[in-house]
């Protein structure tokens, strides 16, 4: 069972989890003039930061922080150029953590998704037709940078079309790390800031091969300046083998599936090989569409949108093709998004699509979803060695998530073999039970009750509470 799946910043796997050189830094003496070409190449990136301020979007609530967006080529040859968006934090932005929010897929956008739907600011209007404030925004905390990657996904787009048909993790991971460094070139106010990755799903991938790329930059660099102080992922596709085993064990436990479903399942499916026999398959395909009925499989208790029943979302499950409903909760939420963003007004504001691409703006691409190349198999080896170059490490979970549900990222955290410091307990968020905790040596674990998929989307109240003890280097509160 693959690790793909498409949906909301989401991605996993096709109901079941799964199966970037060095910047110029010159270092100048007091007293000492600047060479004419540093003197030009900062004013350069003023020019170029300062073309990316957006004043305010379509539709905008008045807002006291700054924000920017627009475009960074990652590969000069190949023409491939990342867009992004940055919502500096909502007061004393300057002593603030820099934060990059990755959405999974792999190909959907993190604009969509994170920036639209959970973390960031704003909140679409439905039928897209303006904006409204999160209550909840992470950017009370941290500067927020959304970054839509691959090339391909959103407003991010490639000159060679063969790579829209190529990526991978590899590749994502080496754009990413050069859109960090070109970008902290633009925004030099973000060297050296205490800096953290989070995302969700198949950024599960993303995120830590990032860090991993940004680990190894810094070892190599006489000057690093990339202050990566930690990760945080959630819902994340870790093993392919521990995610599938806890995927089945989910719907069968949830009762979305029968005991002879159940059985027929870890009969006929081998979780540790790349391919998936026809009698796998089968019984996948049958419990799929027979047994879960007309349900929102990454939030198990929520009702879909019916607006948008007639779409359907493409999941890759092994080599298998399977067509499943996935909508998200408002319900109707993506289909906000994509009709704001294709609003010729809101591009220009945000100055994207300015080579006029030739599709629309979509929240996830079925072609990267299709033809995704290389994918790891566990993401648990570079997990120990983040943990050892001293990074934070929190894994968290929406508890109501069937596609990347809790068990399975619970089976692959216990595989580590990590030292229990804090056993498993309840933490609490305004009164309530917020989800459960247990924190081990180099990684924190944390549920979230009652939260789907998009944790802050579902539980915004409790996923900020979580972020602020994230950032805090805390444990989550008793009481």
């Amino acid at each position: 069972m693959a690790a793909t799946a498409r949906r909301r910043g989401a991605d996993a796997a096709g109901a079941v989890a799964a199966s970037l050189l060095l910047a110029a830094i010159v270092v100048m003496l007091p007293g000492a003039a600047a060479a004419p070409s540093v003197v030009a190449e900062e004013c350069g990136e003023e020019r170029a930061r300062g073309g990316d301020r957006v004043e305010a979007l379509p539709g905008q609530p008045a807002v006291a922080f700054a924000q920017y967006s627009g475009y960074v080529t990652v590969n000069e040859a190949r023409g491939r150029a990342l867009f992004y968006w940055l919502t500096e934090a909502d007061g004393d932005a300057a002593t603030k953590p820099l934060v990059l929010w990755l959405n999974g897929g792999p190909g959907c956008s993190s604009v969509a998704y994170g920036a639209s739907e959970e973390i960031g600011p704003f909140r679409i209007k439905p039928n897209g037709t303006g904006l409204f404030l999160n209550k909840y925004s992470w950017n009370r905390e941290a500067n927020l940078l959304f970054l839509e990657s691959p090339a391909g996904v959103g407003f991010s787009y490639t000159n060679t079309t063969s790579d829209l048909k190529t990526s991978g993790d590899e590749r994502t991971a080496q754009d990413a790390l050069q859109f960090l460094i070109s970008w902290m070139s633009r925004f030099p106010q973000y060297r050296h800031r205490d800096f953290y990755i989070a995302g969700e799903s198949y950024a599960g991938h993303y995120v830590p091969q990032l860090a991993r790329k940004i680990v190894e930059y810094n070892k190599a660099s006489p000057y690093p300046f990339i202050n990566l102080k930690g990760i945080l992922v959630g819902n994340a596709v870790t093993d392919n083998y521990y995610d599938n085993i806890g995927t089945v064990t989910y719907w069968w436990t949830h009762a979305m599936i029968s005991d002879r479903t159940y059985k027929a399942i870890l009969k006929s499916c081998n979780f540790s090989s790349t391919n998936i026999s026809r009698f796998c398959n089968r019984a996948i395909n049958y419990a799929m569409n027979q047994e879960f009925g007309d349900i929102d499989q990454y939030s198990i208790y929520t009702p879909s949108c019916a607006a948008a029943r007639s779409n359907a979302t493409v999941l890759r499950f092994k080599n298998t093709l399977i067509r499943r409903r996935s909508f998200g909760y408002d319900p109707c939420t993506e289909t906000y998004a994509e009709k704001y963003y294709n609003r010729l007004d809101v591009q220009k504001a945000m100055h994207a699509n300015t080579t006029g691409i030739p599709y629309r703006w979509t929240a996830c691409s079925d072609v990267l979803i299709k033809t995704w190349q290389d994918s790891e198999f566990s993401m648990l080896p570079t997990y120990k060695m983040l943990m050892k170059a001293g990074l934070r490490v929190w894994v968290f979970s929406g508890d109501t998530d069937s596609v990347v549900p809790v068990t399975a990222t619970r089976f692959a955290i216990n595989h580590l073999g990590l030292k229990i410091k804090i056993r498993w307990y309840p933490w609490y968020s305004a009164g309530q039970v917020g989800g459960w905790s247990e924190v081990y040596e180099g990684l924190t674990f944390a549920s979230v009750r009652g939260a789907g998929h998009e944790v802050p989307l579902f539980q915004p109240r409790r996923a900020f509470r979580m972020f602020q003890a994230f950032l805090a280097g805390e444990p989550l509160p008793k009481s």
